[in-house]
């Protein structure tokens, strides 16, 4: 189904802030920021799962609908995911982590994994593997690879970040068991953290 807005100005210019939508961002001391652009009820879960990831350690953005029918009104594809706050905050990070919701398709366990940084995508893949969670990596020609440099993933200085794409059902069991959520929102972030500096050398801890 195609968004109903192709920008956020449309969707500012039809939709009240704070009615349909609110933004939330937590600026931090950090060259990343780990972003929800499909948050509330458009990708639910999408917003909890990004903010477990940040945690206090880096930067975080959620755009959450509000209107609880038919949510998914709100969603602005990422290649065009203008809001100035978002875009903003992005800009000035180094590196950027997309988290959203995707449906199940008959892979109801798996992560998708994506984005233009191969090799921080791949890491988190094995780092996340090692956990026992089903993570894969997915590359051009996937239809939720996030390889589009206009991606707001892609859109931190680096030129390249990562999207995880997250299965409906796995959002379900996250919200019903928050340790499981925070174990794999560490895992993540822990691997960030460990494979920043080498990785983008214009990261210092």
């Amino acid at each position: 189904m195609a968004d109903r807005y192709d920008s956020f100005v449309t969707l500012a210019a039809n939709e009240i802030e704070g009615v349909a939508y609110r933004i939330r961002v937590d600026e931090r001391a950090s060259p990343v920021a780990v972003v929800a652009p499909h948050g509330g009820l458009i990708e639910r879960g999408t917003s909890e799962i990004a903010a477990a990831i940040a945690a206090d350690r880096f930067s975080l953005y959620c755009f959450e609908g509000l209107t609880k029918v038919d949510g998914r009104s709100l969603h602005i594809t990422s290649t065009r995911f203008d809001e100035p706050r978002a875009l903003a905050l992005v800009t000035a990070s180094v590196l950027a982590i997309g988290v959203h919701g995707r449906k199940d398709r008959g892979d109801e366990a798996s992560i998708w994994v994506g984005g233009l940084h191969d090799i921080l995508r791949d890491a988190i893949c094995a780092a996340l593997a090692s956990a026992g969670f089903k993570a894969k990596p997915v590359g051009d020609g996937h239809r939720l690879a996030g390889r589009d440099p206009a991606n707001i993933c892609n859109r931190g200085r680096s030129g390249a970040g990562v999207q995880l794409e997250l299965p409906r059902a796995l959002r379900i069991q996250f919200a019903n068991d928050r340790s499981l959520q925070n174990a794999f929102a560490e895992k993540v972030r822990a691997t960030v953290s460990d494979n920043a500096s080498a990785l983008v050398p214009s990261i210092v801890e």
